[in-house]
């Protein structure tokens, strides 16, 4: 039977050695000035560190993964070295981007314990994958998709885990990722220690906590879904022209923000607008390839950029500190979205605030989904950027310092080679012509949104580019992959980074690259 406890079993204050953390654990989150747990981490690691199977909810924010990282890493240490293909652990994470983030917080905890690691998951080549796997993997960080490939290629099995970890059980759910997650822990072993970690339960990831868990401990250490009291939350009733103004004055604000859209093509497209209009910013949807979701991330997370613009993709599991703003340009389409969104800002006890952008079309929907999500905003009718309330949602000086552009330049190939730079979204043809002198390619076209595309690629990041032709002539390099030498004649749509299109080329092979997908 299941153990449901809705309160701390331990006292925060007594910290993490007061709870049966190793020392040593302790001190590597000192010395990243972690001294204090959460409330979700003071509940569950008595359990998690006792060894039972553990059911830890709590809202976006709370401190979820080191709840189960630090138990994950304490078993662990000082055993058997994982052998060739067979982790010892298994932490499977619903995206990219949030199994990325699991990593960095367990690399420092894995080497002071002597542990190794590895992320896998789709969108990248698999080869640097299996060599880790190969050499043994103490911690694998995985999504499902990604995995189960690895497993049918016969480079891992998970017959040796001794711990799997469920995060964000209910974004799994919702992703369609259940039957995989379920298939992955049916191959580990019956008796090892199950922790799984989730913001809300729904019917679903119930059925596979009675399957996979036994007689776990349920710990509730804060409402499933709840509004945070450190964040204020206000809505902008507007005219649909002036939402691009208003949205240029709140990013041009100091602080990091997030704004989110409903679709890709919205992202997109309001990412380019906002670098045109001098505020760097960077866009995160499902179009974007491993690469391009990376390197935008990083330049939002280290300040090169200072606004991020992103559809549900970032609503969950996505960590940057000290995000001041959240603006949903777009209603969301539910209330639990709604605050999975806003959970981008007021984390671990700091303050927000959260702006949603509101036409008079949108009355009765944000009115719906506002009292759904169990908060009462203060709406202000707002004629543009000049009115006073921008100012008090996002205080300071309006500063402009020029749209980002993150294009990474095209790499000179040797002729006759074929390389693959930045992946190159609309429909592309390119002529083989004569052969003739080697030369230096250039590359002209139109401008847009602070990216200059002179001898670089057309694929654009942040701002985006429009379409345009280039000329190649000689042994230069041309991006997508297309082979060098002899005069080239190409046009295509810039797509932020992602492939979304074909090549076709006569007298040649193409070497167009398909778009990777959001797989797990």
């Amino acid at each position: 039977m299941r153990r449901s406890l809705s309160h701390p079993t331990a006292d925060v204050r007594a910290g993490f050695a007061g709870l049966g953390l190793p020392t040593s654990l302790v001190s590597v989150l000192a010395e990243r000035g972690i001294t204090d747990p959460t409330p979700i981490q003071a509940a569950t690691l008595p359990d998690s560190l006792a060894g039972r199977d553990v059911l830890g909810c709590g809202r976006t924010g709370s401190g979820k993964t080191y709840a189960f990282l630090l138990p994950l890493v304490a078993r662990l240490q000082g055993g058997r070295r994982a052998a060739a293909g067979a982790p010892r652990a298994l932490v499977l994470a619903p995206t990219r981007e949030l199994a990325n983030q699991i990593l960095e917080s367990l690399q420092p905890l894995a080497e002071a314990a002597g542990l190794s690691t590895r992320v896998v998951f789709g969108g990248v080549g698999q080869n640097p994958q299996v060599q880790a796997l190969r050499k043994g993997v103490d911690v694998l960080v995985a999504t499902p998709g990604r995995l189960e490939d690895l497993i049918g290629q016969g480079h891992c099995r998970l017959s040796s885990v001794e711990v799997s970890v469920l995060d964000e059980a209910d974004h799994m759910s919702d992703l369609g990722f259940l039957p995989a997650v379920r298939r992955l822990l049916r191959a580990t072993p019956a008796d090892g220690q199950r922790l799984l970690f989730s913001a809300t339960l729904d019917k679903a990831v119930d059925g596979v906590v009675r399957e996979f868990l036994s007689s776990p401990v349920t710990h509730r250490a804060d409402p499933p879904v709840a509004p945070v009291s450190t964040m204020t939350h206000h809505v902008l009733h507007l005219d649909r022209d002036q939402r691009l103004p208003v949205l240029v004055d709140l990013t041009s604000a100091p602080g990091r923000t997030v704004v989110f859209t409903r679709t890709k093509h919205g992202a997109k497209a309001l990412a380019r607008q906002l670098n045109k209009n001098g505020v760097p910013t960077v866009e995160l949807h499902g179009n974007l390839g491993q690469n391009a979701r990376v390197r935008n991330l990083d330049a939002f997370t280290d300040g090169r950029a200072s606004t991020l613009v992103a559809t549900d993709i970032a609503a969950r599991g996505i960590h940057v500190d000290d995000v001041t703003l959240v603006v949903h340009a777009d209603p969301p389409a539910e209330h639990k979205a709604y605050l999975h969104r806003s959970g981008r800002t007021a984390r671990a006890g700091e303050s927000g605030t959260v702006v949603t952008l509101m036409t008079s079309e949108q009355v009765r929907d944000v009115r719906d989904l506002t009292r759904a999500a169990g908060i009462k905003p203060t709406t202000t009718k707002v004629d543009g950027p000049s009115h006073p309330v921008l100012r008090s949602l996002a205080p300071g000086e309006r500063r402009r310092s020029g749209g980002l552009d993150l294009t990474p330049p095209a790499q000179p190939a040797a002729s006759g080679e074929r390389t693959e730079g930045g992946r190159s979204g609309g429909r592309r043809r390119r002529r083989g012509g004569q052969g003739g002198q080697a030369g230096q390619g250039t590359q002209s076209g139109q401008a847009h949104a602070g990216q200059s595309r002179t001898g670089q690629s057309r694929s654009g990041q942040g701002g985006g580019t429009r379409s345009g032709q280039a000329r190649t002539q000689g042994a230069g390099s041309s991006t997508g992959g297309a082979r060098t030498g002899g005069a080239r004649r190409g046009s295509g749509q810039g797509t932020g980074g992602s492939s979304n299109g074909s090549s076709r080329r006569r007298g040649g092979r193409s070497g167009g690259s398909r778009p990777a997908q959001p797989r797990g």
